[in-house]
């Protein structure tokens, strides 16, 4: 600890002439190498120690301010090294504040008794009349609240997470705040009852209450003006501006909310942006994002999700309340003016396009387009294989993953394809052929869930998931055998089998982290009997499931291999890898060319209406093309040609080196 020492009586005279007070100067310490020279206007009140103010802060435009105090009053304060803390309206009380922090032009900061810094605060989410509360804390992860609000089936499951996050906010509260090191507050208003961590900048902000804003060195959090906040978490990482306003809501790493956006009720993981628009007792998980002022969600659990302009759900039957909820899950995207009424699913990367209030439930039939028509809900499955749009998301998630904290809360799988999305798949296609059995395959339509499919559709969507399960289960093999040159097919055997049990069964999307059912039981069970007793130990546990994903996804593979190909592990051969090699290959590139097809539609002629707006049809086109460049040189054309042509000779090299078994 710092030592300090009291002021002498030549130092309290300086100070007494530089119009300094004190209640009590016996109360006041300093730094061993303290000075008096820049502390003016400034009245102590309660236990006060003040460090040195020897640097200066650079300040935009040039100016330099000397740190100091200057027109200030504390009470109950620790003042780090070389602060610059002047022009407080009001007070700032009950705080310690680290080294190189710049406050100026604020209204009042304080800690009023005894705060937990919004830890403990609970959010009721999905259920605005209660029942799916999840109580926030500084390490929260998406996975933890979707556990706690989805699992109320488990009622000791509940309340045990419950005691150990109040233990973990308890064993976190206190009577003093942090104001971190390299802080910066300027022209706030009221801020009461905050934890200020490392490098945070705070500009502008209207009101901060019961909250803890987790900024560091290493992922700095930004506060802009006109800011709004109440029983709040904001983590590493994350912007919130522009007059954003938020109440009982909490912010993953790296999010960014501004432009007027409100949410309450409301929980924000890893890189979900908001601006614009309302949020109401959502769920979502990360890379949700909404732009526009006329989106309104509510009550509802996305991730992986872009809103369109006017998507708007309802959570009401005008009975008994806002007591209705639904889920969009990974992937899942809304039109413009789409409308869903709850309670409803849709199935991972679908899209709704027009008004579904019938409440269908496509959880089962992924990749799928709801389109309205007549006010009917007409489902097209699989589809969304071929979009370009859905490859071009799931290429640009990681690389929009701005988390620069080395502590990440949130363990995020980017895959498209992975057991959880397979194992629908394989159930979407046992659903088709079923309906074709029962109405017969002439039938011009089928229903399900509340949803019509044409035959057409129906057809092609049997298709695409059996290409999609050729392409997963391909991959799952050709990684297993990577690398190998074999001489026996007991070799190749030997190389297959799986190097875990954990796996088989279902797999879950615990909001961006994909697992085995099996692993999230297991670990319900641990809290429950205690072996889990704390959050960070229910993090490790979440980052080990994430850590051996691939491992786990082969034992679901392998067993799906044999399952889907009718094969015998002892009786497998190198003759039997080679044609699912080849299917893998024929899949790889079908999908790769509707991919192609589908991104050429993007520089039709249709496409090139607005351009040269009074020129000739020649113009036109050379404005389009200077504008969005040619289609076969653009950059995710020639990707496309380019992962047709890896693929293709990734089989053949797997195929080359069974060559001697065939």
């Amino acid at each position: 600890m710092k030592p300090y020492r009291s002021l002498t009586n030549e130092e309290i005279a300086q100070l007494e002439s530089q119009h300094c007070s004190a209640a009590d100067w016996g109360s006041v310490e300093v730094a061993e190498a303290f000075k008096t020279d820049y502390i003016h206007h400034t009245r102590f009140s309660g236990k006060v120690r003040l460090g040195i103010f020897e640097d200066e802060f650079k300040l935009a435009g040039g100016m330099t301010k000397h740190a100091g105090l200057f027109y200030v009053t504390l009470h109950n304060v620790t003042v780090g090294d070389n602060c610059c803390i002047e022009n407080v309206k009001n007070y700032i009380a009950n705080y310690q504040i680290g080294e190189h922090t710049f406050i100026e032009n604020v209204d009042i900061i304080l800690v009023d008794k005894r705060s937990r810094f919004g830890n403990g605060v609970e959010v009721s989410v999905l259920n605005e009349t209660g029942g799916r509360e999840v109580v926030i804390h500084d390490r929260l992860s998406a996975h933890q609240a979707y556990i706690m609000a989805l699992y109320r089936h488990r009622p000791a499951l509940i309340e045990r997470m419950k005691q150990i996050i109040g233990e973990y906010a308890d064993e976190h509260a206190s009577e003093t705040g942090v104001i971190g090191k390299h802080v910066t507050i300027v022209d706030a208003g009221y801020i009461k009852n905050v934890r200020i961590g490392d490098f945070c900048e705070i500009e502008g902000a209207g009101r901060l209450k019961n909250g803890s804003i987790n900024s560091n060195e290493q992922a700095p959090v930004h506060i802009g003006y006109g800011v709004i906040c109440d029983d709040f978490i904001i983590s590493s990482g994350s912007h919130v501006e522009d007059g954003t306003m938020l109440t009982r809501c909490f912010v993953g790493q790296a999010c960014h909310l501004g432009h007027n956006y409100s949410a309450s009720d409301s929980l924000f993981f890893s890189n979900c942006q908001g601006e614009n628009g309302e949020a109401c007792a959502i769920f979502a998980g990360p890379f949700t994002v909404t732009h526009h002022k006329s989106t309104l969600l509510i009550a509802g659990m996305f991730s992986f999700m872009n809103a369109g302009s006017g998507s708007n759900q309802s959570n009401h039957m005008y009975k008994l309340g806002p007591i209705h909820q639904g889920a969009l899950e990974r992937g899942a995207k809304t039109a413009s003016d789409s409308y869903v009424l709850w309670p409803a699913r849709i199935g991972a990367f679908s899209l709704v396009m027009g008004r579904h209030v019938a409440h269908p439930d496509t959880s089962n039939l992924p990749f799928s387009y709801l389109i309205e028509e007549k006010n009917t809900t007409y489902l097209v499955p699989g589809v969304n294989l071929r979009s370009v749009g859905t490859i071009r998301d799931a290429q640009k998630w990681p690389k929009r993953d701005l988390r620069t904290d080395p502590n990440r809360l949130d363990q995020i799988n980017y895959n498209l394809l992975s057991p959880y999305t397979i194992q629908k798949m394989m159930a979407g296609r046992n659903i088709l052929k079923e309906l074709a059995r029962v109405s017969g395959e002439t039938s011009g339509t089928y229903s399900y869930q509340s949803a019509k499919i044409k035959n057409s559709s129906l057809n092609k969507g049997i298709h695409f998931y059996e290409t999609a399960i050729h392409k997963f289960l391909g991959n799952s093999v050709i990684k297993r055998l990577e690398g190998i040159r074999f001489e026996s097919n007991e070799a190749i055997r030997t190389r297959l089998k799986p190097d875990t049990e954990t796996g088989t069964g279902e797999w879950v999307d615990i909001s961006g982290l994909i697992a085995p059912k099996s692993e999230i039981e297991r670990l319900m069970n641990d809290i429950e009997s205690g072996n889990l007793n704390s959050v960070d130990r229910i993090h490790d546990r979440f980052a080990e499931m994430h850590a051996h994903y691939y491992t786990y996804e082969w034992t679901w593979a392998y067993e799906k291999m044999l399952e889907f190909y009718g094969l015998q592990a002892e009786l497998i051969t190198a003759k039997d890898i080679a044609a699912i090699v080849k299917r893998w290959q024929e899949a790889v590139v079908w999908l790769d060319r509707m991919v192609y097809e589908d991104a050429k539609k993007e520089f039709s002629l249709s496409s090139m209406t607005g351009f040269g707006a009074d020129g000739s049809k020649e113009e036109q086109m050379r404005d389009f093309e200077e504008v969005r460049g040619v289609f076969e040189s653009n950059p995710f054309v020639t990707a496309v040609i380019e992962h047709i042509k890896v693929k293709t000779e990734l089989g053949n090299e797997l195929i080359e080196r069974l060559s001697n078994l065939l």
